[in-house]
């Protein structure tokens, strides 16, 4: 898909909008600002997924329906259970594809920070200790490197020939996520 096609603001006013992208990339940031924004509700999928320890919650999914059959909201297209059960409803996919070393940078940055200060996250969650990098396979950081490739390999060229009519923008780094905010302000003022 060319640029251009990339970075197109939606025709219509969408109401269920997926933020996608890689561990650490800031999609619940732009979920949240795409939120404040359209006037939306945000739900942060990890909230949904992480329960204490760590452990998913058994109704994760149940959540994930619940949230899917509302009328508006914008999340993350994370989870692979949930992926599906989220692209059936949304009007707008938009993916950040930035480049490998800035998300790579911003997710041990963030992943560093949380851990030493402690953040407690989702359910009473916090950051296990950095050498976990080493010896955990589902360490976040690890996570990331073996899926680095998921989004633009499998994921979003599949949901394209699913959901061929579904509107995906595609953003390749923070000038793209500006600049494309900006012009759906502009649009949305218009409206």
């Amino acid at each position: 898909m060319p640029a251009s096609d990339d970075l197109r603001v939606p025709v219509a006013r969408p109401r269920r909008v997926l933020v996608a992208g890689l561990s650490g990339v800031g999609k619940t940031t732009l979920a949240r600002r795409l939120a404040t924004l359209l006037d939306l509700p945000h739900t942060e999928l990890d909230a949904l997924h992480h329960g204490a320890s760590w452990v998913p919650r058994p109704q994760f999914l149940d959540d994930v329906r619940a949230l899917a059959d509302s009328p508006a909201w914008v999340t993350e297209w994370q989870y692979s259970a949930a992926r599906p059960v989220l692209a059936a409803r949304a009007d707008l996919l938009v993916w950040l594809d930035h480049p490998y070393p800035v998300a790579l940078a911003r997710l041990v940055r963030r992943t560093v920070r949380r851990r030493v200060r402690r953040e407690v996250l989702w359910n009473g969650n916090v950051e296990g200790p950095l050498r976990d990098v080493l010896t955990d396979p589902e360490h976040v950081v690890r996570y990331q490197w073996t899926h680095r490739r998921k989004y633009r390999d499998d994921l979003v060229p599949r949901l394209r020939r699913e959901r061929p009519g579904l509107p995906v923008v595609r953003l390749g780094g923070d000038r793209d996520v500006e600049r494309w905010l900006a012009g759906l302000a502009s649009a949305l003022e218009r409206r």
